[in-house]
């Protein structure tokens, strides 16, 4: 699952309109979340609190395999909705595989003027983290500097750097102090990220270009909804109709590329990629689900969607040779699978890999029949009468419960995991096992408990 602060970095970013998913960085994001994710290893829990909508405060501990901890500190500068983990949707959480929107501009603040003056400020971002015992301490700050330029500052402070200078040259895996300075620009259509980090000298441009047409603006979004006499020999078609090829899949294509230099260790990368990515569904909802009980008994769903949601990538790194495509797909409602195949064309290595994610939800037809249980005539008393008539919320038809995600490959490990909701907490289960070794099939084993609150009003009901 993903940390309190992931957590609120994206809320962030949600509320000042800015698009990661723009980023050439999470290019292969959806074959990520199915093939990459994180397994827990040991016992780790983590408490944050929210005492207003610009402050946050996160404490986590590791208590195996070795006790260690960390207090983290979060203030923005504009309102965020952070919600508790008893009312958090999972998905939110959780790092799944998604068919994301049409790319868009960035939107940015709206505009306050007093006296002919401008007097609203940009938006801003700060966060701190110190780890204990070690005294590591980590900070990021991102502000918005226009609606299209976005900066961020990362730093690493590390004690321990200049004491275990030697372990890093004998190949030992030690942090290091270092602080890096981005700068992302993004037009909707193009986006390119200018990154530079002041431990080895290192300059880098990315960049990622989108084709097709761009999602509108909420004016022009407003303007369309409106309604409009349209005659009947001519109607306007829907996005994924203008698109529609016959005989595959419609949607969009993004490429881009990376290219990073290192003044100290005199040595260059070049790296690019490829994606393709099917446009949403635009059935209407209210033939996606199922409306009365009647259907929902029914063996065969409401609905067929047009297509599967896809995402198809390939990446290729021709200074050290990788290469490596990816496909993703949603095949039911609740299942999502990808396999990658990486290959090295200097060394002839390679690796397959395949994972999956299940969503579990809560039953849908339970509810239904309860609510519609008719007492006999004469068997119930008022009060009985009256707690028919008003039933008691119950919680909605159809709702995440948790997800189980699996993965396994040539080279490494099988991976299982399962998360969820345990009444107002988070919890992540996972084990890693290695099948090829009979001595010791389980490597590890790990419990990942988070839970949050908020003293807004809003979500405390």
């Amino acid at each position: 699952m993903h940390p309190f602060a992931t957590y609120v970095l994206r809320s962030y970013y949600k509320a000042t309109g800015w698009n990661e998913d723009s980023l050439y960085a999470n290019l292969t994001r959806a074959s990520h979340a199915l093939l990459d994710f994180t397994v827990p290893r040991g016992l780790h829990f983590s408490i944050s609190k929210s005492p207003n909508a610009l402050f946050r405060t996160t404490y986590a501990m590791d208590a195996l395999p070795s006790l260690h901890g960390s207090i983290g500190y979060i203030f923005t500068s504009c309102e965020l909705d952070v919600q508790n983990s008893r009312n958090v949707q999972l998905k939110e959480m959780m790092e799944r595989f998604k068919v994301y929107s049409q790319p868009r501009q960035p939107e940015g603040k709206e505009e306050v003027w007093l006296a002919g003056e401008r007097v609203d400020t940009r938006d801003y971002m700060l966060y701190g983290r110190l780890y204990i015992p070690t005294g590591r301490v980590d900070a990021l700050y991102s502000t918005r500097l226009s609606p299209n330029l976005q900066a961020l500052v990362a730093a690493i402070s590390d004690p321990r750097s200049n004491s275990l200078s030697a372990e890093r040259t004998r190949g030992v895996n030690i942090p290091t102090s270092n602080i890096m300075l981005s700068l992302q620009h993004d037009t909707g259509r193009t986006c390119t990220e200018y990154t530079w980090s002041a431990e080895d000298g290192m300059f880098g441009v990315r960049m990622l270009h989108n084709f097709g047409k761009l999602a509108p603006s909420p004016e022009e979004a407003t303007k369309a909804q409106q309604p409009q006499a349209v005659s009947t020999g001519s109607r306007r078609k829907r996005v994924d109709e203008e698109e529609a090829m016959e005989g595959g899949l419609r949607g969009r294509i993004s490429a881009g590329a990376e290219v990073y230099f290192s003044a100290r260790e005199r040595s260059a990368g070049v790296s690019t990629g490829i994606r393709f990515t099917t446009l949403p569904d635009a059935t209407p909802p209210s033939f996606q689900l199922p409306s009365t009980a009647s259907s929902a008994l029914s063996s065969s769903p409401s609905y067929a969607p047009s297509q599967p949601p896809t995402s198809i990538t390939a990446l290729f790194n021709p200074m050290i040779g990788h290469m490596s495509g990816a496909y993703a797909a949603r095949v039911t409602r609740n299942l999502s699978m990808c396999s990658r195949y990486d290959f090295n064309v200097y060394s002839y290595e390679s690796e397959w890999t395949m994972g999956m994610e299940w969503w579990m939800r809560r039953s849908r037809l339970k509810p239904m029949l309860e609510q519609e249980k008719v007492p006999e005539v004469g068997s119930e008393s008022p009060l009985s009468l009256i707690s028919i008539a008003q039933p008691a919320p119950s919680k909605p038809p159809n709702e995440i419960i948790g997800v189980v995600k699996a993965r396994a490959s040539t080279t490494t490990d099988i991976s299982l995991m399962w998360e969820g909701r345990l009444r107002n907490m988070l919890v992540s289960l996972g084990v890693v096992s290695n099948l090829a070794d009979i001595s010791k099939p389980i490597k590890s084993v790990g419990l990942e408990l988070a839970y949050f609150s908020s003293d807004d009003p809003r979500h405390n009901l």
